[in-house]
């Protein structure tokens, strides 16, 4: 069965070659993987619907093989907003949401659009075939309500782990190459915890 893996970027991020998204996307490729790594547009200012739209054609690209989808940052609420407004159709294979938002951040003028208010499990989960897997800082700058965790694992019934002391997982708090989230990847039974 093919597999083929859709990269998704959060606020500002145009997409530089040091962070580890684009590191991954690389590696995936060099090892004969399908991988689509979109610019969203105006990363500065998003637009939820541009940026659904955009999910979507991306989405269809990938195909009727097994499909994996990483998200970062905003891309995690869009994400979850592409799931509640039906975006998704066939559900992904595996889906892992890395550093969402907080609610307070969420609730900021340029990216308010992206804010659910409250969270639902039912189509959260429907949209992978196996359990989502969550993977935050305990100290990320981007979530000070409380650990990712604990604020959307608990919650949504997630696969949730916590990285010490990682920030946001972003090029300043040393995410360039991230070779965990290659293992996972190529194998998801991996946790991002171990050594």
């Amino acid at each position: 069965m093919t597999r083929r893996f859709l990269l998704l970027h959060g606020l500002e991020n145009h997409r530089p070659p040091e962070h580890w998204q684009w590191w991954l996307a690389e590696q995936l490729r060099q090892r004969g993987e399908q991988v689509l790594y979109p610019q969203l547009p105006d990363p500065g200012h998003p637009d939820l619907n541009t940026w659904l739209d955009l999910l979507a054609a991306e989405y269809a690209q990938l195909g009727d093989g097994e499909r994996v989808v990483v998200c970062h940052s905003l891309a995690c609420p869009l994400w979850y907003q592409a799931c509640e407004r039906g975006v998704i159709g066939r559900p992904a294979g595996r889906v892992v949401l890395a550093a969402p938002p907080g609610p307070a951040v969420l609730r900021g003028p340029v990216i308010a659009a992206f804010d659910p208010g409250t969270w639902h499990t039912e189509r959260l989960q429907a949209s992978s075939r196996t359990r989502i897997r969550l993977v935050a800082s305990d100290v990320d700058p981007n979530c000070e309500e409380a650990p990712a965790a604990m604020l959307y694992g608990e919650a949504l019934g997630l696969d949730a782990e916590t990285i010490l002391g990682a920030g946001h997982l972003s090029i300043e708090d040393g995410y360039g190459p991230w070779p965990r989230m290659l293992d996972w990847c190529l194998d998801p039974t991996v946790r991002f915890g171990e050594d």
